[in-house]
């Protein structure tokens, strides 16, 4: 892509042709149906937020094992499809695109949620109480997983991709972030095997390949992103050596023609960002680190990433608490605060569709059909 820091600028991401350079990075919300189908609610929420040049919708999982937690999308029977089918649908509508993050759990999982034995690369529970139905528990000891697990683990990744794009959706992001499945192979302090899928970082990076590939070989390299986290502790992770970890995975991946690949948390000045950047010859999605949530803040890091090397800016709770993140950006208007943390994952439209739009803010029609029930939604 040629570089600018212009963020409102058209971009382009393969076939895509995008109003500009902001994403709406993949949140989970936890406001599905008990089994994992999209609510009405959430056809509302990303129908608001269609003005995102690309909408990477929250992590769905692609097989029972790998549900996290209570109320979490999902993508593996008909009623799933159907459900997400209505949101991009919505979206499309409002003349938005959408790609879909698949998720495994992995270890970060319970029973109690699942009525299954977790599974992972090793034997090794997760370091800390995990949410279920019954509230806070402690965390199940993962069944490790064997080749066969593996190799059905992939193909269920590639049947979600498949359901993915009959949904509507123009394409998937493969999730080897934050702690989840993949991300626990690529760790050595959770991924303790001697076979083929352990031990060297060569080794460790080889499922999250195999699974990017098979999700590739389903739809087409160019409708599959893969997310990474390097250095991000999130969910009792520990990576010694990031720096060659991720090397050793871009190596494996750069000439298969993804679509992109998004940094969680990137940071310009480590020499994992800067060595990843030299070595990836596609589209490179930045996620910023924000400690300030204001128009100028935003504004900045957004300049700041493309400035860096990055393609596009992934944005998560600026687009969560503004709905019309992009106008205001536009503007230079004041954003909406992110409402108390506990709204972000309980059901309700509470903290998730109640944002105000601009319209709302300023005394006329809210384009996005909202209202304003707390005086502490404006800025």
């Amino acid at each position: 892509m040629t570089q600018t820091t212009d963020f409102l600028a058209p971009a382009r991401l393969g076939r895509l042709e995008l109003p500009h350079h902001l994403v709406m990075a993949p949140l989970t919300r936890n406001r599905a149906e008990a089994d994992g189908t999209p609510a009405d609610l959430m056809v509302t929420h990303y129908a608001q937020r269609s003005s995102a040049g690309l909408i990477i919708a929250e992590g769905s999982t692609p097989n029972a094992v790998g549900q996290t937690y209570p109320n979490i999308t999902a993508l593996h029977t008909d009623r799933h499809q159907e459900g997400w089918r209505q949101v991009t649908e919505a979206v499309r509508a409002g003349g938005g695109r959408m790609f879909l993050q698949l998720q495994h759990g992995g270890r970060v999982s319970h029973p109690a949620t699942t009525g299954l034995t977790p599974v992972a690369p090793s034997a090794l529970p997760l370091p800390e109480t995990i949410f279920t139905p019954g509230g806070h528990r402690p965390a199940a000891v993962p069944r490790e997983m064997t080749l066969d697990d593996i190799r059905a683990t992939a193909a269920d990744f590639a049947a979600a991709a498949r359901r993915a794009v009959d949904a509507g959706f123009e394409g998937v992001e493969v999730h080897s972030a934050n702690g989840m499945l993949l991300h626990q192979f690529l760790a050595d302090n959770t991924n303790r095997r001697t076979d083929g899928y352990g031990g060297s970082v060569e080794r460790r990076v080889r499922f999250a390949a195999e699974v990017t590939e098979a999700v590739a070989d389903a739809i087409g390299a160019d409708r599959v992103g893969i997310r990474v986290s390097p250095a991000n502790t999130v969910n009792g992770i520990r990576e010694d050596g990031t720096e060659d970890l991720y090397a050793a995975l871009v190596a494996r991946l750069k000439d298969l023609g993804l679509a992109y690949l998004h940094l969680v948390r990137a940071d310009p000045e480590a020499a994992w960002y800067r060595r990843i950047r030299a070595d990836w010859p596609g589209t490179l999605i930045g996620n910023p680190v924000l400690t300030d949530l204001t128009t100028e803040a935003v504004t900045l890091a957004s300049r700041a990433m493309l400035a860096a090397g990055a393609d596009l800016v992934a944005l998560g709770r600026p687009f969560l608490a503004n709905p019309d993140l992009v106008e205001r950006l536009r503007r230079g208007a004041p954003l909406n605060p992110v409402r108390d943390r506990y709204f972000m994952y309980v059901g309700g439209a509470d903290g998730y569709n109640d944002y105000p739009a601009l319209g709302a803010v300023q005394g006329q029609p809210s384009s996005a059909s909202m209202v304003a029930t707390d005086a502490a939604l404006v800025a």
